[in-house]
């Protein structure tokens, strides 16, 4: 069995692949972990969640959790993956969607692709703090990188025929800073009280409908 985590701080180490569960029963168990950490997550932080606090509020034995993650990093990772990835899903469904349209219905269907990002968001345990920490601890990073670029792949994809003069190297920059921007403005829906919620994504969705002229 690995050794318990503690929740301390240790050296940076990515986190071990494992193959994701099959079985209905192991698939509700592993969702049932990363829900827990995620509660767990906006309650106590990154430095002091760990392993035994997960299996403790999941009314789980640390060998059941071990069977599916190799530490605490293991399980975040995973949690921020689930995050992003369904978050992904929104955007792809929107690129389906849009994209046969052209330029302009792309743009003027922003505001609906922010707002339906934040619902995800909304929807997920502790997403906030899932989101802080894919960019503020080292072994999370990765997770994040990886999934944006991904995004932006698949976004370059549905831009460039409707962009057929600009070059790839710009247009898939543009499209990376635009989706930096538009998680940014994700989190910032979760943080910033003094605004409305409405008001931050169409100022937002502004931003982003120039972001991609010519």
């Amino acid at each position: 069995m690995p050794p318990q985590d503690t929740g301390a701080s240790t050296p940076a180490k990515g986190p071990r692949k494992r193959v994701a569960p099959r079985q209905e029963r192991s698939i509700q168990t592993y969702e049932h972990l990363l829900d827990v950490a995620g509660h767990l997550l906006a309650e106590v932080g990154v430095e002091q969640i760990s392993t035994n606090l997960i299996c403790a509020r999941a009314n789980m034995t640390p060998p059941a959790l071990y069977r599916y993650f190799d530490n605490k990093y293991a399980v975040l990772a995973a949690l921020g993956k689930r995050l992003l990835d369904r978050q992904n899903v929104v955007l792809y469904a929107w690129l389906d969607t849009y994209a046969p349209k052209g330029l302009r219905a792309m743009g003027e269907a922003t505001e609906e692709l922010l707002l339906k990002t934040h619902e995800v968001t909304r929807s997920q345990p502790g997403a906030i703090w899932t989101l802080r920490a894919l960019r503020a601890v080292p072994q999370l990073a990765q997770v994040r990188i990886d999934s944006h670029r991904e995004a932006a792949d698949r976004m370059v994809q549905a831009y460039a025929p409707l962009l057929p003069d600009m070059a790839a190297d710009v247009l898939w920059r543009r499209v990376r800073i635009s989706i930096e921007l538009g998680y940014s403005a994700d989190e910032m829906l979760f943080e910033e009280g003094r605004l409305e919620v409405s008001d931050i994504i169409k100022d937002t969705a502004a931003v982003l409908k120039h972001a991609l002229l010519p």
